[in-house]
């Protein structure tokens, strides 16, 4: 079991860690896709840095075993911001990517508790 969250761990960790960049740095053909959305840039920029932060932190404390509950709330946090992003794209009628984002939502809930202590079923 221990495996499959380090590899759930490590795949969303870095999905998170470019997804977070790229919307930090911002280069034209993505400003171009995201002008549609209601937000500010430097709200998204904001997210992407919240992503980027998120997804380093779902690999390096546990990795380093330097203070391992941050691993947990890292992916409680992004968590969150897919719920935000969900409730964004269910605005906008996507019902495709609202089901992407639920999968990443259920599988960063899979490391909350596997790495807080319980125990996945």
């Amino acid at each position: 079991m221990n495996t499959f969250v380090w590899t759930l761990q490590l795949g969303l960790g870095v999905l998170f860690t470019l997804h977070g960049a790229a919307l930090l740095i911002m280069p034209q053909q993505l400003e171009g896709q995201l002008a549609s959305l209601p937000y500010p840039k430097s709200f998204l920029q904001f997210i992407g840095l919240c992503e980027l932060l998120g997804g380093l932190g779902l690999i390096l404390p546990w990795w380093l075993g330097i203070t391992p509950v941050l691993t947990p709330l890292a992916a409680a946090g992004l968590a969150v911001i897919m719920v935000g992003a969900a409730a964004t794209h269910m605005r906008a009628n996507e019902v495709q990517q609202v089901a992407v984002i639920s999968t990443l939502v259920l599988l960063l809930a899979v490391v909350i508790f596997a790495r807080w202590g319980g125990r996945v079923i």
